[in-house]
């Protein structure tokens, strides 16, 4: 044991002093561990790029003029930015945990040195003008890069971002891995608010459809329409918009602020008064304002779960 741990010295020691002399000869010059693998029929090499380094080494080429071959990735979505800056300052701002992917890049081998450690274990280094190009994250790059330039970049500057960069010199086939990286199908909606953090509409969304009768055992958490052979009714999506109307008179109301807890009990309470009253009496409640409702009642009226009392 004792040995093993001299042994285990030695080798850091070692390997220390063979960092420190490719760190001192390359000082000058952006460098940064990596892990080398294989995928694809190609090299690629995972690495770590902190924070306020990501604006200096990344590069997006976007395709202009109505001419494809201008770049390599697509004009930016409009707005698309701004919702991961949102994401992530809304994150800080509440002391949460937050997470963005892993970007991917392109650079021709020629340009970087890749200097060989141990098995897999390289150093990358990058010379100074030499930019990675962006085959996916150029969104998620565009909100670091503004985050680190505004008056709030010290709330991510501590941070590190991981790239996979593909060693890959021909441009066609960074165009392909762009669409290819692309075509990744789009969750439903239902799923995406099952797995959404427990505060504000979704945390009382998840409270309901299990307190509430109408809904235990009817919803659909997963897909975008109800399962009729599992007997299903509603989905998740159905149920976070009739949350946020209740509260908010508007389907996308956040309800960021309110407590779930006591707002789920007071919408529980309303629920199942609403569900025990019958027919004529909640159609006077529909009359005297309960417009946010009204498709919940007749979804459920078809359905047969509301009866025909007077």
């Amino acid at each position: 044991m004792f040995d093993n741990q001299i042994d285990n010295r030695e080798l850091n020691q070692n390997l220390r002093q063979v960092l420190e002399s490719y760190l001192l000869k390359y000082y000058r010059e952006k460098h940064f561990l990596g892990l080398r693998f294989r995928q694809g029929k190609r090299d690629m090499i995972q690495i770590n790029v902190p924070a306020h380094d990501l604006p200096i080494i990344l590069q997006t080429k976007h395709s202009e003029n109505n001419d494809p071959d201008s770049g390599k990735n697509r004009p930016e979505v409009q707005g698309h930015t701004e919702e991961v800056k949102q994401y992530i300052m809304k994150r800080i701002e509440k002391d949460k945990p937050w997470i963005l992917g892993t970007l991917t890049a392109n650079i021709d081998p020629d340009l970087i040195k890749v200097i060989e450690i141990a098995r897999e274990l390289c150093l990358v280094v990058i010379p100074r003008g030499v930019k990675l190009d962006i085959t996916d994250g150029q969104h998620r790059k565009s909100a670091i890069h503004e985050l680190i330039e505004s008056s709030e970049g010290a709330l991510i500057g501590d941070n590190d971002f991981p790239i996979t960069l593909v060693l890959e010199k021909d441009f066609n086939q960074c165009q392909t891995d762009f669409r290819d990286m692309a075509q990744s199908k789009a969750l439903d909606k239902s799923l995406l608010l099952s797995f959404g953090g427990f505060e504000g509409r979704i945390g009382i969304m998840k409270t309901i459809q299990e307190q509430v009768p109408i809904f235990k055992d009817k919803t659909e958490r997963i897909k975008n329409t109800p399962s009729t052979k599992k007997k299903l009714i509603y989905t998740s999506n159905y149920i976070v918009k009739l949350v946020s109307c209740a509260f908010a008179n508007d389907i996308n109301a956040e309800l960021e602020n309110w407590d779930v807890e006591t707002s789920s009990n007071a919408l529980m309470n309303a629920l199942n008064k609403f569900f025990s009253r019958g027919d004529k009496p909640v159609k006077t409640l529909i009359e005297r304002g309960f417009q946010p409702w009204r498709s919940l009642y007749k979804l459920s009226k078809t359905r047969g779960l509301i009866e025909n009392k007077q």
